[in-house]
């Protein structure tokens, strides 16, 4: 099982490539991102990201790349100041890619959008801002070789070039994940320090197999080698929480998609993620959620309707 794909894919995860190509003084872009996180990846120049909480402008220099946790709106710029009468928006439509122009940065970007608040773990320990700087890393370092890839695709484009981009930004996004949760793991309690323990990881791999099993700590305590206290213990220490109660955060999120997705029963709903019955779920996904399973489905088909949703991963 792959942890960190079966999350994002359970989450919704729709990506977006923002085709562009190169950023010059005279336009700034704006990126509104209430719903999606962002990742920026400058292969030549260098590049500022401005926004509100931040004390200074970000720099991004060749080679960097910078995520963004999803509600970060930024401006991205040449410079350290911009013109906000200059400023494009980068909003639901892709913008045609821009001519180069002489001193302007070559970059790439995407969104990678979660329609509805994920509640796993993993998300509540991204930061804000994530950067990765291009220069720190060994010459043959995967991601030095695939920003080279992805920096001959940007100047030199040929037949298939986008989907070449589009598998190439996916690459650098999941080492730019997965860099993240090796540098947060040591820092705090929580999904990457739980991880990192392997008897741990055996414990919460088979929920994330298996997240309807009836899951007793005795079972998953035998899955990861561990007594039922030391497992109950080395689980609360690292992840910050009980194993029970982050498989029922598992089992609602598998709710949130098929809540939105179609038009079961609440008790269909509530047996197919692994709840006894629809009571007992509904009160689960409300604690977890802050809404009702009803009311949650209400909102959800209105999203669907938004011309800010992305329709495709």
């Amino acid at each position: 099982m792959d942890l960190l794909t079966d999350i994002l894919h359970e989450a919704g995860l729709k990506r977006r490539l923002l085709d562009l190509r190169s950023l010059d003084a005279q336009t700034p872009l704006q990126f509104p991102c209430e719903k999606s996180m962002g990742l920026h990846v400058v292969t030549r120049g260098r590049a500022y990201i401005h926004a509100p909480n931040l004390h200074e402008p970000i720099t991004l220099e060749a080679g960097s790349m910078a995520l963004m946790a999803r509600g970060c709106n930024h401006v991205l710029s040449t410079s350290l100041t911009y013109d906000s009468a200059q400023v494009r928006s980068i909003t639901g439509n892709l913008p045609a890619a821009f001519t180069p122009s002489p001193g302007a940065s070559t970059l790439i970007s995407g969104a990678y959008q979660f329609w509805h608040n994920p509640v796993h773990a993993l998300f509540r320990e991204i930061p804000d801002w994530f950067v990765l700087d291009g220069q720190s890393l060994p010459k043959f370092h995967p991601l030095s070789l695939t920003i080279g890839l992805l920096d001959e695709e940007l100047n030199k484009p040929s037949m298939g070039g986008q989907t070449i981009m589009y598998g190439l930004l996916d690459v650098i996004f999941t080492y730019v994940v997965r860099e993240m949760v090796d540098q947060q793991g040591p820092i705090r309690a929580g999904w990457s320090q739980a991880v990192a323990d392997i008897q741990i990881r055996k414990a919460v791999t088979v929920m994330h197999e298996e997240p309807t099993h009836a899951w007793t700590l005795e079972d998953l305590a035998k899955q990861a080698g561990l007594s039922r206290s030391l497992l109950a213990e080395r689980f609360r220490r690292t992840m910050g929480d009980t194993p029970l109660s982050y498989l029922r955060s598992l089992r609602v999120q598998k709710a949130m998609t098929l809540l939105a997705e179609a038009d079961y029963t609440l008790e269909h709903v509530a047996r197919a993620v692994g709840f006894s019955d629809a009571f007992s779920f509904s009160k689960v996904f409300k604690k977890i959620v802050g809404q009702s399973p009803s009311d949650f489905r209400r909102q959800a088909k209105l999203d669907q309707v938004s011309p800010w949703k992305f329709s495709a991963g």
